[in-house]
């Protein structure tokens, strides 16, 4: 009866009040003890009520019982129908959807709809894939910033291949954990092109010097990401740099000079097609038996065999699988290198030496930066313990007493 009386009464109530009705009955219907006469009356008043001409007594119904596993299906997909701010609420909060209404809400939604989904705590595989193809940009960098969101690898893919061009959306998914490191590899080389293309535009320098900068910084990242990620990481990076025509013998050279030679093992395997535990072998041999067959089998320049080679057996000579002491180029296998080929004649050898010159430049920057870094920290150090004498002391107290 009390329902009944609603009815009536919200006949010839004004909007604001109708609202605040709603309101109360939404919350009624799903928290108070009714009666099932009561509950299907209210129910049904719910429904119709999603059809008052008024959006604020939408909204309110949304509003409340948006987050409830007890709203009625019919009403839940009555108020995705509605306009963007009320379907909004219940796209990104109601667990009573299913994911085809999810799907169907993001393939026909406007940007406020498709952003409520990508929202959704624990979205599901097949709803990212349906906003990752249809999806607008605002869409896609909110899906990308929702950790919790089960992205599938080829829908990564296509967020890239649609809207790659946004940095923030770039960004974005580079803070994934899930990514997948061939396309981690691949959105730092385009970060790296624009960069480049940036730096050119702006007369800053030259084309072919911008272009040098972005093939180097991409390169210091293949290494880096095929290095610090797990075993299967570094041959899905050397298939997105051979694809995309980035594997140079300059790249795995790097590779083998940084210390870090996942990368440079699986681009052999690659161009090679030999099998992987074949050419582990051939790089761990301390001989270096095989070397020059090997560069040969991937295709690499003749003129460049000693430098590989000298590289392959300076590594065998610490070992090949141990981990350096730091990131970045090895001065000291690259003056290993550098004097291997010292002797080599000819434009193609001139060309390695003056590519292991700019190796060596940048290793010695490199270098200077981290001895600049810590001369500054001591000097810091220093003013402190001038300020106050028992920092020193004070500082190794609670270091102690951290550690018990």
């Amino acid at each position: 009866m009390i329902v009944r009386r609603f009815l009536l009464w919200a006949r010839t109530a004004p909007a604001e009040a109708r609202a605040s009705g709603a309101a109360a009955l939404a919350g009624a219907y799903l928290r108070s003890g009714m009666s099932d006469e009561d509950r299907r009356e209210a129910e049904t008043a719910l429904l119709a009520l999603i059809d008052d001409p008024a959006p604020c007594v939408r909204r309110a119904i949304a509003e409340e019982m948006a987050a409830s596993p007890r709203t009625p299906r019919a009403l839940a997909l009555g108020l995705i129908a509605d306009q963007s701010d009320v379907a909004a609420l219940v796209l990104a909060h109601s667990p009573v959807l299913g994911e085809a209404d999810l799907v169907d809400a993001a393939a026909i939604g406007d940007v406020l709809a498709q952003r409520a989904v990508a929202l959704r705590r624990c979205l599901p595989g097949s709803v990212a894939a349906a906003l990752a193809e249809v999806g607008c940009e605002e869409a896609l960098l909110t899906l990308a910033g929702n950790r919790t969101a089960e992205i599938p690898d080829f829908s990564f893919a296509r967020m890239m291949e649609r809207h790659g061009d946004n940095g923030a959306l770039r960004e974005a998914l580079l803070e994934r954990a899930d990514l997948p490191p061939g396309l981690r590899q691949a959105i730092a080389a385009r970060v790296s092109d624009a960069l480049a293309q940036f730096v050119s535009g702006c007369g800053w320098l030259t084309p072919e010097r911008s272009a040098r900068l972005a093939r180097e910084s991409t390169e210091r990242v293949a290494v880096a990401l095929a290095a610090g990620g797990q075993a299967s990481d570094a041959p899905a990076i050397v298939e997105v740099l051979r694809a995309t025509g980035r594997l140079t013998a300059g790249l795995i050279l790097r590779s083998l000079l940084s210390g870090e030679p996942a990368l440079a093992e699986a681009a052999f395997v690659s161009l090679s097609e030999l099998p992987a535990g074949r050419v582990g072998a051939l790089l761990r041999d301390r001989r270096g038996a095989g070397l020059r067959a090997l560069c040969r089998k991937a295709g690499l320049p003749q003129a460049l065999e000693p430098a590989f080679t000298a590289a392959i057996l300076a590594l065998n000579s610490r070992g090949f699988d141990a981990v350096p002491t730091r990131q970045g180029l090895d001065r000291g296998l690259l003056a290993t290198v550098m004097q291997a080929c010292d002797g080599m004649e000819g434009p193609e050898a001139d060309a390695l030496m003056a590519l292991l010159r700019r190796l060596d430049a940048e290793a010695a920057r490199d270098e200077a930066r981290r001895m600049a870094d810590s001369l500054a920290d001591d000097a810091a150090l220093a003013l402190l313990v001038e300020a106050d004498p028992n920092f020193l002391l004070e500082l190794a107290e609670d270091e102690t007493r951290v550690a018990a």
